[in-house]
């Protein structure tokens, strides 16, 4: 077997089950599971028909670069959330099988031994997605993590990375806005950040799925700060984005990137070998999804619903805000051990929360994630209050 999966750390989740192990839930309450991101809100009826109408399309062998149709309809939806000149659908736009394979699988395209010996880098926010740790140690790279604090409006302090570790970066990843804190990087971060890459020459991974989860200000993504930045060939630049959280369609596994010609030139061949062509029929639903914005309005609305009902409750108890963008809220537990926190609310009153340090590395002295939980606000209305006044409770019972 390879020998950098002995590097790979456990997923979160595998740790919050270790961490419940030896708990029993006090079976006076119901469960509420507001750990994972995984959206839970009905998916649209566009979706389904197109889907359902389109199953003969599984008797086709699908081309990895995916349909014209389909390619065209992302770069429209480009043009019309970010107002930039219409990518071209032929040499800049390539469907994926949802963000998470193509992140991981992107790294693996994009990194190269370097000649002098030395493992290349791969920069991540931290906390961070853990998939851009493992694609960057099984690309044999060296995962270098860049703080998200309070300090630094929870983005990324580009300044914190010395120069040379920026002169072996080949891959950043950029999340924003942000999981789990929600940041949004705004223009002088990209500013920033587009200057390094073109000193040291590495390559920009924009994660982008959460940004049509917001309150009525929509994110700035990287393609649209390159646009008002001049940089309209989008030169080392690969956004990624997808249906999961836009259109509450995790098990489509659909999405797509677009970006720089010549990097995506590489990334299909090498998804050629890879085998991550999407089906003809997931394709279809997925032309229709990006066409309609009537469900995203309100998948979006019903997020706002449980920020307003819930962030009041929880912040009595516990230092929190409504995010910029996506569905957690990124709160400070009193005590400082997030890890406790979560182990009392799960045994005492059988909610569910993610520990923040499960989701960051020790980096710079600290781990920028202890002493937080991630609350996903997937679950309904009815049971997202439920769970913060059972919060409030938890916090109350400790204290007193």
């Amino acid at each position: 077997m390879n020998p950098h999966l002995e590097r790979l750390e456990p997923y979160p989740f595998q740790k919050l089950r270790d961490l419940f192990g030896d708990l029993s839930p006090n079976t006076e309450y119901s469960a509420i599971n507001l750990s994972i991101g995984e959206p839970k809100h009905p998916t649209p009826a566009v979706i389904k028909e197109t889907l359902a109408a389109a199953l003969e399309c599984l008797g086709e062998y699908p081309p990895t670069l995916g349909g014209l149709p389909l390619r065209e309809a992302c770069a429209d939806w480009l043009v019309r959330r970010y107002g930039i000149a219409r990518p071209d659908p032929a040499s800049q736009v390539l469907p994926v099988l949802g963000s998470r394979e193509a992140l991981f699988s992107f790294a693996q395209a994009v990194i190269a031994p370097r000649a002098d010996g030395q493992r290349p880098v791969v920069i991540s926010p931290n906390p961070f997605y853990q998939i851009y740790e493992g694609a960057a140690l099984l690309a044999g790279a060296e995962p270098c993590y860049v703080n998200c604090t309070a300090a630094t409006g929870f983005v990324p302090d580009w300044d914190s990375i010395p120069a040379e570790v920026w002169a072996r970066t080949q891959l950043v990843f950029a999340c924003s806005p942000g999981n789990p804190t929600g940041g949004v990087m705004g223009l002088d971060g990209w500013r920033k950040l587009f200057a390094l890459s073109d000193r040291y020459g590495f390559v920009i991974a924009s994660d982008e799925c959460y940004s049509e989860i917001h309150a009525g200000q929509p994110p700035l993504g990287g393609l649209e700060a390159a646009s008002r930045l001049g940089r309209t060939d989008f030169r080392r630049l690969v956004m990624f984005t997808s249906l999961s959280k836009r259109s509450n369609a995790p098990g489509l596994r659909s999405g797509f990137v677009a970006g720089d010609s010549a990097i995506l030139k590489g990334f299909l061949l090498y998804r050629t070998y890879h085998g991550s062509a999407m089906s003809p029929a997931v394709q279809l639903a997925s032309r229709a999804a990006w066409n309609d914005e009537a469900h995203v309005d309100d998948n979006r609305a019903r997020y706002a619903e449980k920020f307003t009902a819930v962030t009041p409750i929880i912040s009595r108890v516990l230092d929190t805000r409504r995010p910029d963008a996506g569905f957690y809220l990124w709160a400070k537990v009193p005590g400082g051990s997030d890890t406790a926190f979560a182990r009392e609310l799960y045994a005492r009153y059988h909610v569910t929360v993610l520990p923040g340090s499960f989701l960051a590395r020790h980096a710079h002295g600290i781990n920028p994630g202890a002493g937080y939980v991630r609350i996903a606000l997937v679950a309904p209305l009815d049971a997202c209050v439920e769970a913060a006044w059972r919060i409030v409770d938890c916090v109350h019972t400790a204290t007193n």
